[in-house]
């Protein structure tokens, strides 16, 4: 079994274009929409919204990154199934 130091040691070496180094994330983010209009901050005072808000839905974050290649690539889905983790590879 690796060690903390095994996957830390992926991280350091040095970049070679036939073994990428690929991450990936994903995660859930609320939609939300402001239900009164903000107050425009003036000087000295910060702008000021009301903390009510009205949900308009979930919506899911796939992200692809090689830190080394330069390239990242994001996909927006309206759901977490199994068929939209299918869909990224």
């Amino acid at each position: 079994m690796a060690g903390m130091e095994d996957v830390l040691d992926v991280y350091v070496r040095p970049y070679d274009p036939t073994r990428p180094m690929v991450c990936m994330d994903e995660t859930s983010k609320q939609l939300v929409a402001d239900i009164r209009r903000p107050i425009a901050a003036k000087s000295g005072h910060p702008q000021r919204y009301d903390a009510e808000y009205h949900r308009c839905g979930v919506a899911n974050i796939f992200m692809f990154t090689e830190p080394l290649g330069g390239w990242r690539r994001v996909n927006v889905t309206k759901q977490r199934k199994k068929l939209d983790w299918a869909d990224q590879c």
